[in-house]
């Protein structure tokens, strides 16, 4: 999958393909480490692909594209200097949600063409509006006429048996299920080529990773930055719009990540805008695409099992190795099978009982939720994010504005314990505030959470203080008693 999406977003984006893999071998291999987040998988976006090739028209040629790169990689490092990684924060919980099961659904929907072998799309694409000039539902309808049976046959095995894995005595079996299914897929490739072309299954449904054959080789293709245009206004202007999508993009990303994360860990925001920062300088003088934290992959990383740094690294090691020295065995797995891993990660991540915990919440929850998927899924992901925060905000203005709480040290025999006293009303736009004020909390304290004096506080706040009560709290070793609470 790592391969047909940096391939895809190179392809879609006007640049050199060599130029999407190396974007994917500095996430995996350098921002990796200097991230703070352990699951956020970084690599080239599919949300900077029309900004991209946009930029990439403008400025008249890839080499002088590649300086602006480098320069957004110094004005993330600027970004992250400055403290402005505090951004996400400012998201109501109900659009990073939302952008959650958008990506669900949108895997779903994006991959069932795949899934039976209609493969005129890139892989990767996650927008609505497709460069062939359909879109994703046309682009549905169109694979009832465009069947592969070969390519459907493997793909539906997958598929049931990536949804019989966990029910079966299968999950028994020592492996991932994901790596049992693409040696299956694999297997079944060469077991229907006997079969004639309809059950065969062809180059173009297949993965297509362009090979080098040695490090020299691979080093020789990349191309490299035209530095006599880093200080062009044309390059500045780009700089910047690549800074700001790519840094708006991860932030959100990681704060979605860490939601899924089962260890429920907290990834520093503004280091990681260091990380992201450093690894699109080397990126660029590199000859590689603008990388982010990218939801897609982070998403499947976790979903396999992924729980360090290590698995993102991995990643990169393996990506580098197989471009390396393996592109022939990589080139016979089918993409019906990787179509199937994505659906199942897809179903996940835009489960029923979010729908059912959204509902629960309220309106003022539910509406920005279902309204900020449904832009997604009809646009892409950061017009749909400024969609959804648009009517997030419309349904918390009425909030206060108040600080949401005070902090008070009560000294006892048997240890002090630290009281945060709730003010009278609490909106969301106090939340990142009060988290922060909880997240600053030594390791170990005993502390109380008063709401006696509240008589209104936001269900995004009462969710944060469930999950900092359920995850991190116990994580933390924090001995937490809340006070006051009751239905709001």
């Amino acid at each position: 999958m790592l391969f047909r999406y940096a391939l895809g977003i190179a392809l879609a984006s006007g640049a050199p393909l060599i130029s999407g893999i190396t974007a994917g071998l500095v996430g995996g291999l350098f921002v990796a480490w200097f991230s703070g987040s352990h699951t956020s998988v970084s690599g080239p976006a599919a949300g900077l692909t029309a900004i991209v090739l946009v930029q990439i028209n403008k400025l008249g040629s890839f080499e002088a594209f590649l300086c602006a790169v480098i320069l957004a990689g110094v004005f993330q490092l600027l970004m992250g200097l400055s403290k402005a990684g505090s951004l996400a924060a400012y998201f109501p919980s109900s659009v990073i949600k939302g952008l959650l099961a958008a990506i669900g659904i949108i895997l779903i929907l994006k991959q069932i063409p795949h899934l039976f072998g209609h493969d005129p799309d890139w892989f990767g694409d996650m927008t609505f509006q497709q460069q062939d000039g359909k879109n994703t539902f046309t682009e549905i309808i169109a694979t009832t006429f465009h069947i592969h049976p070969g390519a459907a046959a493997v793909g539906l095995i997958s598929l049931a048996l990536l949804i019989m894995w966990d029910r079966t005595a299968l999950r028994k079996i020592p492996l991932p299920a994901p790596l049992v299914v693409v040696v299956l897929g694999t297997i079944l490739t060469f077991v229907l080529r006997p079969m004639g072309q309809y059950m065969e299954i062809g180059v173009s449904h297949l993965v297509q990773v362009p090979g080098t054959g040695n490090a020299k080789d691979f080093l020789g293709t990349l191309p490299k930055p035209d530095f006599s245009a880093m200080f062009s206004s044309g390059v500045f202007i780009a700089a910047i719009t690549i800074a700001i999508v790519a840094t708006l993009e991860t932030l959100l990303n990681l704060e979605a990540v860490d939601k899924l994360d089962p260890q429920k860990r907290v990834s520093p925001p503004n280091r990681e805008l260091l990380a992201q920062g450093s690894g699109n300088i080397i990126s660029g003088l590199l000859g590689g695409l603008p990388i982010t934290s990218v939801i897609v992959r982070s998403s499947v990383n976790i979903a396999t099992g992924g729980q360090t740094r290590i698995a993102c690294f991995i990643h990169g090691i393996f990506l580098l190795t197989a471009v390396m020295f393996f592109p022939a065995l990589l080139n016979t797995i089918p993409l019906a099978t990787l179509a199937a891993i994505l659906i199942v990660t897809g179903f996940k991540l835009a489960g029923i009982p979010l729908f059912k915990q959204m509902w629960k919440s309220g309106r003022n929850q539910f509406v920005p939720f279902v309204i900020t998927i449904i832009a997604i899924v009809l646009t892409d992901l950061l017009i749909g994010l400024l969609i959804g925060m648009g009517v997030a905000i419309f349904f918390i203005l009425p909030a206060s504005l108040k600080l949401p709480a005070r902090r008070v040290v009560e000294k006892r025999s048997d240890g002090d314990i630290l009281k945060i006293e709730l003010v009278n009303r609490v909106s969301f736009l106090n939340r990142a505030s009060l988290m922060k004020t909880l997240h600053e909390v030594p390791n170990g304290t005993q502390l109380v959470i008063d709401a006696s004096s509240t008589i209104y506080i936001d269900p995004d706040i009462l969710n944060s203080i469930t999950d900092f009560e359920k995850q991190t709290a116990p994580a933390r070793d924090l001995k937490l008693s809340l006070v006051g609470f009751k239905d709001q």
